[in-house]
């Protein structure tokens, strides 16, 4: 952080006098507005009003797209529409953050479900950040979902392939090759005696699959049973049971023999579905989620927040003073990988919200074709709100916030948003924030 960015317009102090606290750019703030906010979140009012003013400008219930999010008034923007209960976000961290994995999971532990956080390379490829948006807004989230038969289908088809693979005219389940002898005739004897002992760890080959029997007498409902009991099968190998006999065609071939009714795993419900009274168990009888897993819906699009970061700044206004098609992409082909980076991410963002007829508005800026939110009182007691630490020590809106102590890192006086009158009088805390 250079020296000459330090705005005094974003400091804050406590009056000696009056005890008072008084804002470079907002003057003296009420004492019950800003009760229970931390002094050092109060460097970073402005960024975040301007969060509030940019949520402001969106109406309705739905899904809100922030580009910038990891930054000071699009972190404000993330918290400020995931806290209302009405908006899902999606959130695009730009490029002074979206190498560290680190901070995505911030941003993102910071968003309920069905919102999510990004780097601003994923929002790059332009399909894929649409078909994310498309999925959370409507909360299809694009599994393909197959029937029991067709799941039976393929059982059917690897279950012979199994058979004719491995079967149990061989001591074990394991090709071929691995017991052909290659030693020396004088070692042959002691061949066999080791191999038992090796394949014995595996499992037997399978016995002889009739298709035409399997067709016949292997149902949806038997395929049901059949799972059923390979669950129980591998239970007892991962537990470490050895009493039980671990083979999954010798199964299908018991069934075939004497096929039993389904497990009370499942109950039909009145529409004729199953419904699973296993929570969270897996059946190919029904295709629908278990009860409390279902993919909720966002909601539509109802805007797009884009913070003016210095790289999309300069990109923007390159590409907006070129005239022809042919200019603008000139402009980009002479701006930095990081501009350039910056400029398509925030397009794709502000694409989504253009697609559905949304707002796109910008915040700590302006950006050519867009419009500026500019916080007003109503904003900036809404951010003092969000910043108040609760009764029960929640808050709304989050700021990460380090502190170092003056004795140890003097050099970092320099930078201090809070400053002591002496030089280094005693041990005190210097606060550095972005």
């Amino acid at each position: 952080m250079e020296k000459s960015t330090i705005s005094n317009l974003d400091s804050v102090a406590v009056d000696p006098t009056s005890g008072k606290v008084v804002h470079g750019r907002y003057g003296e703030l009420d004492a019950d507005a800003v009760l229970g906010v931390p002094l050092e979140y109060l460097a970073l009012l402005r960024m975040a009003a301007e969060g509030a003013a940019g949520l402001s400008k969106i109406k309705g219930d739905g899904t809100v797209l922030v580009y910038g999010a990891s930054r000071a008034n699009g972190f404000a923007a993330v918290q400020l529409a995931a806290s209302t209960g009405k908006h899902t976000v999606v959130g695009v961290v730009d490029g002074q953050h979206s190498c560290s994995a680190d901070m995505i999971e911030y941003v993102k532990g910071m968003i309920p479900e069905p919102g999510t956080a990004v780097s601003q390379e994923y929002s790059i490829a332009k399909k894929n950040f649409s078909d994310l948006v498309d999925g959370i807004s409507s909360g299809d989230e694009g599994l393909a979902s197959y029937t029991a038969a067709e799941c039976l289908d393929e059982f059917k088809k690897n279950l012979s392939d199994y058979a004719e693979m491995y079967p149990d005219t061989m001591p074990a389940a394991v090709p071929a090759s691995e017991m052909k002898f290659l030693g020396m005739e004088k070692d042959k004897d002691q061949f066999r005696a080791n191999m038992d002992a090796y394949l014995s760890q595996y499992p037997p080959g399978s016995p002889p699959i009739n298709s035409n029997q399997l067709e016949t007498h292997f149902s949806t409902d038997q395929y049901e049973v059949f799972r059923t009991k390979f669950w129980e099968q591998t239970t007892s190998v991962i537990s470490g049971d050895e009493s039980h006999f671990f083979s999954p065609p010798h199964i299908v071939e018991d069934l075939m023999k004497s096929p039993e009714l389904k497990t009370d795993n499942f109950s039909t419900s009145q529409d004729g579905n199953f419904e699973k009274v296993i929570p969270f168990s897996f059946t190919t009888l029904s295709n629908a989620y278990p009860t409390g897993t279902e993919a909720s819906s966002g909601g539509p699009v109802v805007g797009a927040i884009i913070s003016v970061t210095p790289d999309l700044k300069i990109a923007s206004e390159a590409v907006a003073k070129a005239k022809t098609l042919r200019g603008k992409a000139e402009a980009l082909a002479f701006l930095t990988d990081s501009q350039k980076d910056a400029f398509a991410a925030a397009t794709s963002v502000a694409a989504q919200a253009k697609k559905a007829g949304a707002p796109v508005i910008a915040v700590g800026g302006k950006l050519p074709g867009l419009k500026t939110a500019e916080p007003t009182d109503a904003d900036v007691k809404t951010a003092l709100s969000a910043m108040a630490i609760q009764d029960d020590g929640t808050t709304k809106l989050d700021y990460f916030i380090q502190a170092y102590r003056a004795g140890d890192f003097p050099f970092y006086a320099d930078y201090a948003v809070h400053r002591a009158t002496e030089v280094l009088a005693g041990p005190r805390q210097i606060v550095v924030t972005k």
